[in-house]
């Protein structure tokens, strides 16, 4: 049997994804219990809906269930502003930690978490799914085996809509605010693009010039749209263009240009991964990947962190990763605000 350990949930009225991470929890067979802190109660009939018998036990004190019965993983998915006392809390306790990003306001809030998890041997992790969607993995494949050869450029757009940011109930989110979340689109959810392009090239962004902006006009304090130019530590040059645009949906890609070829990722679409060399048999020819598109979400990296918690093998996202997204993102803020080309410290 496969080695187990139990999971703390740790949210709050306002914990972002939450149904999906009790659903990938209930699925997750060496999660072996779960503890639900919910200091507001907002989740406790969910949980006992989803959990079953997997439940151990719903307890608003994060502090008691520290102290009394700490978990081997806590999985924390808060306001952005709360998230680091109580991510530190759990490694004081000895807990591995899964964090929905970003899990801070500041960078040099996170930056000292990631130290004292190095110091205690202990797993941080922020939830980039996308690296774990299965043309993910493909097209990291094709790229680390030189398919396409010496990597030149990426260009990159995640939008989403701005029909959300027109409701005054999400104006009044976390996610709206910059106090409380610590940005707007390219935070929440550019940095999954950020974190991709460095997963599948194997490079970090070294260099960042970034431009933000409220393009919409809606009352929010936080920008709507971000474009930044970005130099990696392999040389290659990419741009990322990242807001709130469409009036519902998403679009996205990436694409990558190397030496012998290209790549192109597309995960909204039916076929999202196709790629084309210049060598070999196939040489000129678009091909296109035919797996499966399954599983993808929050599922497998909650399965894939429970695991390697469990197992201490390594974990589908190191600390030093989480951090250096982060510091991107915080990165392209300063250069906007700044108006200078900033190296990502």
């Amino acid at each position: 049997m496969p080695e187990s350990i139990s999971v703390a949930l740790i949210t709050h009225a306002g914990g972002a994804h939450v149904g999906s991470y009790l659903s990938a929890l209930a699925s997750t067979e060496q999660c072996a219990s779960v503890t639900l802190v919910d200091p507001d109660g907002r989740w406790n009939d969910d949980a006992k809906r989803v959990l079953g018998d997997k439940l151990h036990r719903v307890e608003p004190d994060l502090q008691k269930v520290l102290r009394d019965d700490p978990p081997g993983m806590a999985l924390v998915t808060m306001e952005a502003l709360l998230a680091p006392p109580v991510i530190d809390a759990a490694l004081n306790a000895g807990c591995h930690v899964f964090a929905e990003k970003p899990a801070c306001v500041r960078v040099e809030d996170f930056r000292p978490l990631v130290d004292k998890a190095d110091r205690q041997h202990r797993y941080l992790m922020l939830a980039f799914a996308n690296r774990l969607n299965p043309e993910s993995i493909a097209a990291r494949r094709i790229i680390s085996t030189g398919k396409i050869g010496k990597l030149y450029g990426i260009e990159m757009h995640l939008v989403a809509d701005q029909t959300r940011l027109t409701r005054p109930s999400y104006q009044q989110e976390w996610f709206c605010q910059k106090a409380r979340g610590g940005g707007g689109h390219l935070i929440w959810l550019g940095i999954h693009w950020l974190d991709l392009a460095m997963h599948l090239t194997g490079s970090t962004i070294q260099s960042v010039a970034g431009f933000t902006a409220n393009v919409g006009g809606q009352p929010i304090d936080v920008e709507d749209s971000a474009a930044a130019a970005l130099r990696f530590d392999n040389g290659m040059l990419g741009t990322i263009t990242s807001g709130y645009y469409l009036d519902r949906g998403y679009h996205s890609h990436i694409k990558i240009w190397g030496s012998q070829g290209w790549l192109h990722l597309e995960p909204m679409k039916d076929q999202p991964l196709t790629w084309s060399t210049t060598v070999g048999p196939d040489a000129g020819k678009v091909q296109t990947w035919e797996g499966s598109k399954s599983p993808r979400g929050y599922t497998p990296i909650v399965q894939s962190a429970v695991k390697a918690c469990a197992e201490m093998t390594t974990p589908p996202v190191t600390a030093i990763e989480s951090l250096r997204a982060l510091s991107t993102v915080f990165a392209i803020y300063d250069s906007a605000t700044s108006r200078r080309t900033l190296t990502v410290g």
